[in-house]
């Protein structure tokens, strides 16, 4: 779906928007885990001029499948407080939306300065309610993806480009 090399393109251009947004400013990048870490290793590279810090927040929506249950448990907490800081969530895919917006409402009790998103792939079609994405990688449709991080019962997330999963697949 789409290459390496437009993964490693468009992740380049969102850390230089990021820079130069949060320009003067401390940023604590809030990984979610599993899926956004190779996203996030490459991202952080991208942000010059920023002094980061970097958070991860483990969750778990899909268990084996590739539909998500709608149930998000919290599989990791942050290490430290947030507390005042600016947030910048990194997530690897916005589909339902119900997982970033329960981070969401979760981090603002935190109270951070501020808090956004930053998600490398959406997914409309799925859409189950409305969350703001604040730096978007791509927009895709309704399949289910692997590679650069998101996975499929745990496999192919060392996949260094965005791969659609056949249903001829799956039975395998």
């Amino acid at each position: 779906m789409l290459s390496a090399e437009q993964v490693a393109a468009r992740v380049r251009e969102l850390g230089a928007q990021i820079a130069h947004d949060y320009h003067g400013r401390k940023l604590v990048l809030v990984c979610v885990l599993k899926g956004s870490f190779i996203f996030m290793a490459d991202l952080i590279r991208a942000i010059d001029g920023v002094p980061l810090r970097i958070e991860f927040l483990g969750v778990r929506s899909y268990g084996e499948g590739t539909q998500s249950t709608g149930v998000v448990q919290i599989t990791h907490d942050l290490g430290r407080s947030v507390e005042d800081e600016d947030v910048l969530f990194v997530e690897d895919i916005v589909d339902t939306g119900l997982t970033i917006a329960h981070l969401l409402d979760l981090m603002r009790t935190r109270r951070p300065a501020s808090v956004k998103v930053c998600a490398l792939l959406h997914k409309p079609a799925r859409r189950r309610i409305e969350v703001p994405i604040d730096y978007l990688g791509f927009t895709i449709e309704d399949k289910f993806v692997v590679g650069y991080g998101l996975d499929w019962g745990e496999r192919y997330r060392e996949v260094p480009y965005i791969a659609v999963v056949e249903h001829a697949e799956l039975a395998h």
